[in-house]
């Protein structure tokens, strides 16, 4: 008999979907088109998915994806094809897949999976730092979205029932309780695990934009172009204050208000700079002494 939708939720976080699309479609799913070309073009897709032919899996679905609307499969195909393009890097038409199933489909079993791999698509989008930023955003915006719709408990306690309903079922193992709750535990820390991955790739995505952002500056320093490096650096101290460009923002907005002689907005960043890193007093001495000097000749 065929997995249920609730059954094949579980194991898609607990275990990789190559194995699980072996598998047939749910058992509440067995009201099809009246043709059957969507079961027929589904169950072609799960075997090419299956070998790791992710290509010839998407060709096999995209006749579906129209035909499939208001049946019993039409997130199964949305998934699996959005599957299908992520895995062949396809992340542009990964990325319309899953956002179609988010919106057509919004109550599926495949919703929370959809909702994170949407945010990784958009990452694997993002471009090199020196380049242009929509996908990078989007990602930013997507995991965000992600950690407010699931958020989960304390890694810690996770683990913790793991390990207690694990014991429990050594001493216990006919228990169909204790299997259910292992299970469920099992499956909140494989989703613990997305929501980690999604805080960290937040900050990196944070730390490109941010990077991103910081060389503009200093492209415009170099072009002695300084009220407009002067923007820039503001830019990163306002948006990025959680990166590491924060502290050398600040010294480039000194710099380039120097650069420009506006002695005293200078010294009132830079006391503003040394509130925040009090550890930079010496090595800002020189610069103290400059302001100071021609701000009492001005």
């Amino acid at each position: 008999m065929p997995p249920t939708r609730l059954t094949l939720r579980s194991a898609l976080m607990i275990v990789p979907i190559s194995a699980l699309l072996f598998s047939a479609c749910s058992s509440s799913k067995v009201s099809l088109d009246s043709s059957g070309a969507v079961e027929t073009h589904y169950q072609k897709a799960l075997g090419y998915y299956s070998k790791e032919d992710y290509e010839d899996a998407a060709i096999e679905l995209e006749p579906a994806i129209f035909t499939s609307r208001a049946t019993a499969l039409e997130d199964d195909v949305l998934f699996l094809l959005g599957q299908s393009y992520y895995k062949s890097e396809q992340y542009l038409l990964a990325v319309d897949m899953y956002t179609r199933l988010l919106q057509q489909v919004p109550s599926s079993p495949y919703a929370r999976q959809s909702q994170f791999l949407l945010a990784k698509s958009h990452e694997q989008l993002s471009t090199h730092f020196e380049l242009d930023h929509e996908h990078t955003r989007k990602a930013i915006q997507q995991y965000s979205v992600y950690l407010d719709l699931y958020p989960g408990r304390d890694s810690a306690q996770v683990t913790s029932d793991v390990e207690m309903y694990r014991e429990l079922l050594k001493v216990n193992p006919g228990n169909d309780a204790y299997r259910q709750r292992y299970a469920l535990a099992q499956a909140e820390l494989e989703s613990g695990q997305s929501q980690d991955y999604a805080e960290k790739a937040i900050g990196r995505l944070r730390e490109k934009l941010a990077k991103n952002t910081f060389f503009i500056a200093r492209q415009y320093i170099q072009l002695k172009k300084y009220k407009a490096a002067g923007i820039y650096y503001d830019e990163v101290i306002r948006r990025y204050p959680d990166t590491i460009y924060i502290e050398p923002a600040w010294k480039g907005r000194i710099d380039a208000l120097v650069k420009r002689k506006k002695w005293y907005e200078a010294g009132q960043t830079l006391d503003r700079y040394l509130q925040l890193y009090p550890d930079k007093s010496t090595e800002m001495q020189e610069t103290r002494d400059r302001i100071m000097k021609n701000f009492g000749n001005s």
